[in-house]
């Protein structure tokens, strides 16, 4: 019962960090470039809850936001992202190889080839993928960002919950 309570928390704050982003004004001119708040949650939950509850807490927060927020293409798009950067971080967590901050930078830069794949379909062209080498570099520092922040508050959460 513990669990299912702290998930839906953690759902409920990843919805409110997803609104945010949405409404934050981040130009930093590129645009499309979001600071990914939402996958501080996802990271966190990966690595003190598991894959599971990760993914689910992770597709819910795609779904119901982008029916409150967006349309189905903003649930697309986000779904493409989140299941390309799911599948790199969970791999990448598995090789300990790599630190949350590493895991979470190639979640980033994975969850921009995902939209960018779409993207390219949607359009029909491969245009977008001149795209790519700002895409890469925001997947970077926004991975860091989110990666740096998650291993700072794991272990408070951990504490708590």
């Amino acid at each position: 019962m513990k669990k299912t309570a702290t998930l839906g928390f953690l759902l409920a704050l990843s919805m409110i960090l997803s609104y945010i982003e949405s409404i934050l004004p981040l130009s930093i001119g590129i645009p499309g470039i979001k600071l990914g708040l939402p996958n501080l949650i996802v990271v966190i939950l990966l690595y003190l809850y598991g894959e599971k509850e990760a993914l689910v807490v992770n597709i819910l927060r795609i779904v119901l936001t982008g029916f409150m927020f967006g349309n189905l293409f903003a649930i697309l798009y986000a779904l493409a992202g989140a299941l390309f950067s799911f599948t790199v971080m969970l791999i990448m967590k598995k090789t300990n190889l790599f630190s949350v901050t590493g895991v979470s930078i190639g979640g980033g830069v994975f969850h921009n080839i995902g939209q960018l794949i779409v993207a390219m379909f949607v359009v029909e062209t491969y245009a977008p993928i001149f795209y790519l080498p700002v895409l890469l570099a925001a997947g970077v520092a926004t991975g860091f960002i989110i990666g740096v922040v998650s291993m700072r508050l794991m272990p408070y959460i951990q504490k708590k919950w």
